[in-house]
């Protein structure tokens, strides 16, 4: 059995983009789940729901469906904005099968998040300040954090290696 790295941040953080360079760095087998796809599973949503119990939602499913991929011996890393108001839950999910958790923070600064989020070819994001709350959030993580502005996501994704390797970002069970 392997863990399940959450490795999350604010929109911007280069999330993705250093899942691809930690899984370049990490011994097979290695699944990798970029959570923004589970968003195209809601075919019709609904409106009385809100976007805040929709992405807890999302949030359960991806966490849950990694579950397999850690039990079959895969490192599994989950890519998406995971706040720290959500390990309590992907804690309760993780014990259904005694599968360790770690959690990693990417939390450049907000201005290059913000910049990031206007750059990218799909879902720019123009106006940022409606994820400062988002953005804010991660502080709270001091030990999972990775505030780095100017290392370059294979630096950023080698020193995940190292720390996920000495179990620097296990949460407890």
């Amino acid at each position: 059995m392997k863990s399940i790295v959450l490795l999350s941040g604010p929109v911007g953080a280069g999330k993705t983009t250093v899942a691809h360079e930690l899984v370049a760095l990490s011994p097979a087998p290695v699944a990798c789940i970029e959570g923004d796809k589970f968003w195209f599973f809601i075919a019709k949503g609904d409106k009385k729901q809100g976007r805040n119990r929709q992405f807890k939602m999302i949030m359960t499913a991806m966490t849950a469906s990694s579950l397999p991929y850690a039990v079959a011996g895969h490192e599994t890393i989950l890519d998406f904005s995971i706040p720290p108001w959500f390990l309590d839950t992907a804690r309760t999910i993780a014990r259904v099968r005694d599968v360790p958790l770690d959690y990693v923070v990417l939390r450049p600064s907000e201005k290059i998040c913000a910049a990031r989020a206007a750059a990218r070819a799909e879902g720019t994001i123009a106006d940022y300040s409606g994820y400062h709350e988002l953005y804010e959030s991660f502080e709270i993580a001091q030990r999972h954090l990775i505030e780095d502005d100017a290392g370059d996501a294979k630096a950023v994704a080698a020193r995940i290696r190292k720390g996920l390797d000495a179990a620097t970002f296990r949460l407890e069970a």
